[in-house]
């Protein structure tokens, strides 16, 4: 939802269409997230348009995306290496019994 937000204030219509999310589902995250006073909520004629208080949060969200990702990298990496590890020992295994 912050994410739809990035480009600029949304209507909760708008957001549960990008998210297509369930009816009243959009409105909850979004009373949780105005309680929180993460997002403001601006009052035009029958709607209301909803936009992050503070844009600094998009440097947050991007410094964690950036964690997250170095973070799956590493494990994809630890995982291959004990795959590998595996697959050597498991060709060890077969080698030796074949000498048997």
């Amino acid at each position: 939802m912050l994410e739809a937000l990035r480009a600029g204030e949304k209507t909760v219509g708008e957001l549960q269409a990008l998210l297509d999310d369930e009816p009243g589902s959009a409105s909850q995250h979004l009373a949780l997230l105005r309680a929180r006073d993460i997002v403001v909520g601006r009052k035009e004629g029958n709607n209301i348009f909803y936009s992050v208080r503070d844009p600094l949060l998009f440097r947050i969200l991007d410094a964690a995306r950036e964690i997250f990702s170095n973070q799956l990298v590493d494990s994809q990496e630890m995982l291959s290496y004990v795959q590998e590890e595996e697959e050597a020992v498991g060709a060890g295994r077969a080698s030796g019994a074949e000498g048997a």
